[in-house]
């Protein structure tokens, strides 16, 4: 039996509830048995309430509560007729309740079927009493078991057009807001990209700059350390400072080039599993006390990117990922095929991100770490992005982090 599901249920009051009210007010008002009786009385009311009441409550809006509730709506009308004359009772005409009430909710089929269950639950008072019937009531009686069929029928085909309707709306709505996802996405991914090209330049400028006076000081230290004589233990522990801190500094300055020089692919068929490996073991060297997991895909096909720029953008989320754990926890490396896509998922059970933070990590120097830059995840965003991938992340605090990397295998394997 083919069922749509019943309005929502909430209101108690609806436009068309008080047409039923009405309609149902109308047949007793206007009927020619002007005192029903008690008995009559009760059951026509009864009627009138499971009619409205029933789409608000949840147990008969399952299927077994809808066949219930249209069987208590003919019996009620069944017995509504029987205590007003039968067959020829003037109040034959709910017998459309339960029929309207099936073609509303369920298909041609079932409609059909509760249209004949009622026609012959008001025919069977034939059986029941002995009456006379001439032509012109035989036809009368055809004529009501047509137009119950009619109105089911009539009404099934309305209540069709209107679910598929509510349908195409809905598919619409599902579309706008997936469009409108994408459109969010994409005006993100243009205002990183600006602020990447704009930081980019920036980077690059002071670089360049402080390459210079930065070699002057090295050598000025180096060439202090050896003119001083050997006793002078201070004059050689400060040249050691300055040489140090210009080997950070020159270090961090390197790191601004690798962000803002333009990056050029070196394309090559590349077996994913092996570039994931030598970044595992970069990062275990450099985080001994994590274990790192490996669950690959077996059957993910070599396909084309650069090994050597994909091996530092796993070393870099390997390497966070250990460090956001705990001592002795794991993180695990994940790899899938997806649709033409290749997935890794680089996965800890450590501090996890804030909320607040969660949109500014790939952003260049943004970093919640004390001695951080912040550099870090804005190139393995960028390689990613010369990649033609993406990368995401998600995120919940004091429960750990899931970075995902998604690459083009397709794109990228028959690029020139």
């Amino acid at each position: 039996m083919k069922r749509v599901d019943a309005p929502a249920t909430g209101r108690w009051i609806r436009p068309h509830d008080m047409v039923v009210w009405a309609l149902l007010a109308a047949t007793l008002i206007f009927s020619a048995t002007r005192d029903p009786g008690i008995q009559p009385l009760a059951a026509f009311l009864a009627l009138a309430a499971v009619q409205v009441a029933e789409p608000r409550i949840p147990v008969l809006n399952s299927g077994r509560g809808h066949t219930a509730a249209l069987l208590v709506k003919i019996a009620l009308a069944y017995l509504l007729i029987g205590t007003t004359g039968s067959l020829t009772s003037h109040y034959w005409i709910v017998m459309a309740l339960p029929v309207i009430a099936a073609a509303t909710a369920l298909g041609l089929g079932a409609t059909l079927a509760v249209a004949v269950a009622a026609s012959g639950g008001w025919l069977s008072f034939l059986y029941l009493h002995e009456y006379y019937l001439d032509q012109d009531d035989v036809n009368a009686l055809i004529g009501s078991v047509v137009f119950l069929i009619v109105v089911g029928v009539l009404t099934n085909a309305l209540a069709e057009d209107l679910r598929a309707q509510k349908e195409n709306y809905r598919r619409t709505a599902e579309q706008l807001a997936q469009a409108n996802r994408q459109l969010h996405a994409a005006e993100d991914a243009i205002r990183r990209s600006d602020r990447l090209a704009a930081l980019g330049q920036l980077s690059a400028g002071l670089a360049h700059e402080l390459r210079n006076p930065m070699g002057t000081i090295r050598g000025s230290a180096e060439m202090l350390a050896q003119a001083v004589a050997a006793e002078n233990e201070v004059a050689h522990e400060m040249a050691g400072f300055i040489v140090a801190e210009v080997e950070r500094a020159n270090s961090l300055i390197t790191r601004f080039l690798q962000f803002a020089r333009p990056i050029e692919l070196r394309l090559e068929t590349a077996d994913l599993a092996q570039t994931l490996d030598r970044a595992i073991a970069l990062a275990e060297r450099e985080a001994p006390g994590i274990s790192v997991y490996r669950n690959y895909q077996l059957d993910l096909p070599a396909f084309r990117f650069d090994a050597e720029l994909m091996e530092r953008v796993f070393y870099n989320l390997v390497l966070n990922a250990a460090q956001a754990s705990p001592a002795g926890g794991a993180v695990t490396v994940k790899t899938r095929a997806d649709g033409g896509m290749a997935e890794v998922a680089v996965i800890d059970r450590g501090s996890g991100i804030r909320p607040e933070n969660r949109n500014n990590i790939f952003n260049p120097f943004f970093t919640t770490k004390p001695s951080g830059v912040g550099l870090g995840l804005a190139i393995v965003a960028k390689i990613v992005d010369e990649h033609g991938g993406k990368i995401t992340v998600e995120s919940e605090p004091g429960k750990g982090s899931v970075f995902h990397v998604l690459l083009p295998m397709e794109r990228l394997t028959t690029a020139s």
